[in-house]
């Protein structure tokens, strides 16, 4: 049995493993193949992974005198890469006599011993994942040790960490980061299960052609896209599908409260042009004209400018109401290479390491004037201009002047903690957009229409707007449960409803029943929106 269970776990590791090897890439063909590889698993894109291949390795053969590279692995985005992860450590908890040392601490945690996993670290996303990646999973242990009189077996209910706590004196930490604190959100984890090697916001990319076309200045706030001369002209990514496109919406409705907070995003839906499930696919039509604007990570807004030049394409971050993520780096458990693992976390936080985010290339006339350390160093980087910002105060206190792009997170960054109403933004935008796209564009378009026509009766308007923005009821049984039998109670959508709201869908079978349940709501009050600007009058004695 033994033997079954390693070849089990041989094959589980290989199935597993092939989606992060499909992306392998060597820094520095000088390298000899002796030097060791640290294992980088990273949804970041292949410019980031060049510079900071080349780098590291240029740094760790300066700073330790001896050669290293770095073994990109890039399977996916972030929540893909994290539910591989995810799914890679429970073949490894499933075949713990199989895998060589492990322990349990104090406080019911499960560690691996190095070379447990396949990966050594995990680079970028936002803080969000690499907090899940240091909740892990429960897992229960059941493990037979020893043999005759000595055999014991373990039993124990754990929690298995996906990663590993670095282990950085505080002083360091206090010299990276200062205080761990940008707006509401922390630099990095307390615990140094992650931590902020760059930062990253959520803003507005735009197309200036396609805006003066249309007759609209350039946008500097979210609610600039609820235009109503903007329909079909918004690009968006599904929430369900992008994380960092969950937490825009989460930031707009605790930067403008619940109720005009949900009224900007569902009016932004009803002038989106599609949704898409990846968040890279907005900045990239806006820039072909093929979309006025769109919501954007900021490196992907400024990138595509960039890359467009000629100042057709621009991108902002609302300021004051900007939420502003750690992107981190993460230790992960049972990783090869723990100690060059560490070193890789050095250098993201050099000032070598956050100079490449921000500084112009090297090979560029701009790039000849990067400031040089007192090691000789010239820092910034080789060819790419990244264009992210540094996790590290001392970045902009020293070397903003050099930056390519002139923003300071620290002062712009909104002081609003995001709500936490990510699975409402994801469940109920399915139900009342990206799952019936063309019926909520079509009534926006008849409240837009109707808007603009002097002689449209007012009281006709308003009833369309009221459907528009209508919520329906969510009805439960006695246990507090979604039911489309008798209800106990109907639960209003409202900000001091929404937890009770949320626990509804938890039962087994019930988001679904619901889901299915509001979609016809909001199809029905779409149809009576079209009808109604259509036929530009309320029926008699009935309300709509």
């Amino acid at each position: 049995m033994p033997g079954v269970k390693a070849i089990i776990f041989l094959l589980l590791a290989v199935i597993l493993g092939i989606p992060f090897a499909l992306s392998l890439s060597r820094e520095g063909s000088s390298i000899p193949d002796s030097a060791p590889s640290l294992i980088v698993v990273t949804p970041h894109v292949q410019q980031i992974r060049d510079e900071f291949g080349k780098a590291f390795a240029a740094w760790h053969e300066r700073e330790y005198g001896e050669p290293a590279r770095v073994d990109w692995r890039t399977p996916g985005g972030t929540s893909e890469i994290r539910k591989q992860l995810e799914a890679n450590f429970k073949s490894v908890a499933k075949n713990l006599s199989e895998i060589g040392s492990w322990e349990i601490d104090e406080q019911g945690r499960l560690w691996l011993g190095p070379g447990s996993v396949g990966f050594d670290v995990m680079l970028g996303g936002g803080s969000y994942d690499h907090t899940l990646l240091k909740t892990g999973f429960p897992w229960h242990v059941s493990e037979q040790r020893g043999s005759g009189a000595t055999s014991i077996r373990i039993e124990s209910d754990v929690t298995v960490s996906l990663s590993a706590p670095g282990g950085f004196p505080q002083s360091t930490l206090d010299e990276w980061y200062g205080e761990n604190r940008i707006g509401p959100q922390t630099l990095y984890d307390p615990d140094q299960h992650w931590y902020g090697a760059a930062l990253s916001s959520f803003g507005i990319v735009y197309n200036r052609d396609v805006l003066r076309d249309l007759g609209l200045d350039e946008p500097d706030s979210f609610d600039d896209l609820t235009d109503p001369r903007l329909v079909g002209w918004v690009a968006l990514a599904d929430p369900r599908q992008s994380g960092s496109i969950t937490t825009t919406f989460d930031s707009i409705l605790g930067n403008s409260g619940w109720d005009e907070g949900w009224r900007i995003i569902r009016a932004m839906c009803g002038n989106t042009r599609y949704f898409t499930s990846q968040s890279t696919k907005p900045p990239i039509d806006v820039s072909q004209g093929e979309a006025a604007a769109g919501l954007a990570i900021d490196f992907y807004g400024r990138g595509q400018a960039q890359t467009v030049g000629g100042g057709r394409v621009g991108y902002t971050d609302p300021a004051g109401s900007v939420y502003i993520d750690a992107d981190p780096v993460s230790i992960l458990n049972g990783a090869p290479h723990p100690e060059l693992a560490k070193r890789f976390v050095e250098f993201c936080m050099s000032i070598e390491g956050q100079a490449l985010w921000q500084l112009p290339p090297l090979d560029t006339p701009e790039g000849a004037n990067n400031p040089t350390l007192d090691n000789g160093v010239r820092i910034g980087p080789a060819h790419n201009a990244l264009r992210r910002m540094p996790a590290r105060r001392i970045m902009y206190e020293r070397y903003s002047d050099h930056f390519v792009d002139h923003i300071d997170p620290f002062e712009v960054v909104s002081d609003v903690e995001n709500p936490g109403w990510r699975t409402g933004v994801q469940v109920m935008m399915g139900c009342f957009a990206v799952d019936i796209a063309p019926q909520c564009r079509r009534a926006w378009g008849a409240i837009a229409r109707a808007k603009l026509d002097d002689s449209f009766p007012p009281d006709v308007l308003d009833e369309m707007e009221r459907l528009f923005f209508a919520w329906p009821e969510t009805p439960v049984d006695a246990d507090g449960a979604f039911t489309t039998g008798a209800p106990a109670e109907r639960i209003p959508w409202t900000e001091s409803n929404y937890r009770r709201v949320r626990s509804s869908w938890r039962a087994p079978g019930a988001q679904a029943r619901a889901e299915i349940a509001y979609t016809s709501y909001f199809l029905d009050n779409y149809r009576r929106i079209t009808e109604l600007g259509r036929h530009r009058r309320l029926a008699q004695g009935v309300s709509p």
